[in-house]
């Protein structure tokens, strides 16, 4: 069974209108991207890059505060113990703990893979911002899952530097979870689909915890990313997203 089913587009072509939508596309992507977020938040999760022939874990810790903030380190496996990535503001930083050193990240490596998944590094440290950086239109609905849901498209505004040409997401109308994504290059072929799934209470919050990143034209791949465990609106200090902190957290 699809868990993507378009309707009501007739009538949207008609009038340009989807009947019972009483917030703008911008409020509703706002308010998924918060729900996900919370003013702050830590979370343990696993990272599974799924192969024909081989699978691959990682057990991560993530925080962030905002959307100006973001540190990721991976505690395992073994051989990536300790390497950290930090997002503060429009910089991004990694820091390898075998080399001993820093690396600022140019813009140009966010639409790479984020350590041999198929996540891009801006998936994971968001340079870029689903709400500043892009226009926003309600194209449609659709019930994923059972849930109704909006059909948003997100085109990024001339200035943006960002990864993607369009982003189309499915989201919940009733408790604003985003269920569907799938992103488009600048030739507008489809690159990757995202579906999320085991909705349930984390820290309070309703929220999907189990992400499926699946690239279009790689049959049999594609990349899990669980989260364990998620809390929300604990304090954090900004001067904790810091160069400095990275070479500390391991």
């Amino acid at each position: 069974m699809k868990r993507y089913v378009p309707c009501g587009v007739i009538l949207l072509l008609i009038t340009g209108v989807i009947p019972g939508v009483s917030q703008d596309a911008a409020s509703i992507v706002k308010k998924a991207d918060e729900k996900m977020r919370g003013n702050t938040l830590q979370a343990e999760m696993t990272i599974r890059t799924i192969r024909p022939a081989w699978n691959r874990e990682m057990q991560c810790k993530t925080w962030m505060k905002g959307a100006a903030f973001a540190m990721i380190l991976i505690q395992t496996p073994a051989k990536d113990r300790g390497i950290v990535f930090l997002k503060r503001k429009r910089e991004v930083w990694n820091w390898v703990p075998v080399l001993e050193r820093s690396i600022k990240l140019p813009p140009s490596m966010m639409s790479q893979s984020w350590m041999g998944t198929d996540f891009t590094n801006d998936d994971l440290v968001k340079e870029s911002s689903v709400v500043e950086d892009y226009t926003h239109s309600i194209t449609g609905d659709t019930v994923i899952d059972s849930r109704p849901c909006y059909v948003i498209q997100m085109i990024p505004k001339p200035e943006a530097g960002v990864v993607w040409n369009k982003v189309i997401v499915c989201i919940d109308k009733k408790d604003f979870l985003e269920l569907h994504s799938r992103f488009y290059d600048d030739d507008g072929k489809l690159v990757s689909t995202m579906n999320g799934y085991d909705v349930k209470m984390m820290d309070g919050r309703l929220i999907p915890t189990r992400f499926e990143m699946i690239p279009a034209d790689k049959k049999g791949q594609k990349t899990e990313m669980i989260y364990r465990s998620v809390k929300y609106n604990k304090p954090i200090a900004d001067n904790f997203f810091t160069v400095e902190k990275m070479k500390t957290l391991s």
